[in-house]
């Protein structure tokens, strides 16, 4: 995505899974939380990981773990010891834009853990007391949190959209929690004051929900559920031209849309960006240190989809000088924004290749 700037047993894999063969790797001790309904050269990569989208449709194991101000629920698959992936959903999509990547990752030993952030699915705040707040370093630290519940030590992270940019800003302020980073549309952490300058015609054409988001129709469209539906419909269908998705595809994640925080948190998150809303000063630290653009040092794969109207020109050009450690750049031709669940083998296979370097 463009920035401001320049902007279980492992799941049921299916016949995709019996040429994966599993990896050495970190292992992290688990938790036993509840149950719930610049460059070094890249080396030589692994086997390839095959796989379809829309293989699967749901996850065999999901959980609830309390976690920093959180009642978090997440998916989960692979052995319990295995080197540990966290996968990063965006907006407005859910845990379900890695039903296909998760099986091809715990076929190869990987434990992967899918969360809902904050204000979707079954993730919770436990207080209601809490000010409803996504401003980008607050999810972040979710995140932390979440790792720290499983006593997770160490893990790679992989996103798009907001799971992108928090991942990014794990990687950037906590490198020692992130073992490897893939990161759809590249370096996406927010500028605050780099946001109050215009971008081109066209990239603010793309951002429209933004600004709706910022009037009280928006509001009263998001607190609406056949409207909200519409509209992240809506852009779906326009964000991913290519995706030929399903009427129950759409209403599998929907159903996290549910969520009675989730309109607070949405729109907190976009007006935020735009300095329409305050964050809370417990977090100021962290948002000065990432004003300052930081590195991440971090071995890391980037991934830009073709068709997604927010993919900064240039082929990653614009944002190679913030990565400064191994890396590799990729583009995916004929993708669209949902790079997971459109693509679940190319982007399996960049976990896997980032966890090599």
């Amino acid at each position: 995505m463009i920035n401001r700037r320049m902007f279980s047993a492992a799941l049921g894999t299916g016949a995709t899974a019996a040429s994966l063969a599993a990896l050495p790797g970190m292992s992290s001790a688990s938790a036993a939380p509840r149950r719930a309904a610049g460059t070094p050269a890249v080396p030589a990569a692994p086997a390839a990981v095959a796989g379809t989208p829309g293989t699967h449709t749901s996850f065999a194991r999901l959980k609830q773990v309390r976690a920093g101000l959180l009642d978090v629920g997440y998916a989960e698959a692979g052995p319990a010891h295995g080197p540990v992936v966290i996968c990063l959903h965006g907006w407005p999509y859910d845990i379900h834009s890695y039903v296909d990547v998760a099986p091809l990752l715990a076929a190869r030993g990987y434990r992967v853990i899918v969360p809902y952030l904050r204000g979707h699915g079954t993730t919770r705040f436990l207080s209601g007391h809490t000010f409803r707040n996504a401003q980008q370093s607050a999810v972040a630290l979710d995140v932390i949190a979440l790792m720290d519940a499983l006593r997770i030590d160490k893990a790679v992270l992989a996103g798009f959209d907001w799971g992108s940019r928090t991942a990014d800003i794990v990687a950037a302020l906590w490198p020692e929690r992130c073992k490897a980073l893939v990161s759809v549309s590249g370096y996406l952490i927010t500028n605050l004051e780099a946001n109050l300058k215009p971008l081109a015609p066209t990239a603010e054409y793309a951002w429209w929900y933004q600004y709706y988001f910022a009037t009280e129709r928006g509001k009263l469209a998001m607190e609406d559920p056949t409207d909200r539906d519409g509209l992240c419909r809506l852009v779906w269908d326009t964000v991913s031209p290519t995706w030929d998705f399903d009427d129950a595809t759409f209403a599998r994640t929907a159903k996290a849309f549910e969520n009675p925080d989730y309109a607070a948190i949405v729109l907190h998150n976009y007006r935020w960006r735009l300095s329409l809303a305050d964050g809370e000063r417990r977090y100021d630290r962290y948002e000065k240190q990432l004003a300052t653009a930081p590195s991440i040092a971090v071995p890391t794969i980037t991934l830009d989809a073709e068709r997604d109207p927010f993919t900064a020109p240039g082929d990653g050009a614009s944002y190679r000088a913030r990565f400064t450690g191994a890396y590799d750049h990729r583009t995916l031709a004929g993708i669209g924004h949902n790079v997971p669940q459109e693509a679940p083998e190319a982007f399996a296979r960049a976990v896997v290749d980032v966890d090599h370097f």
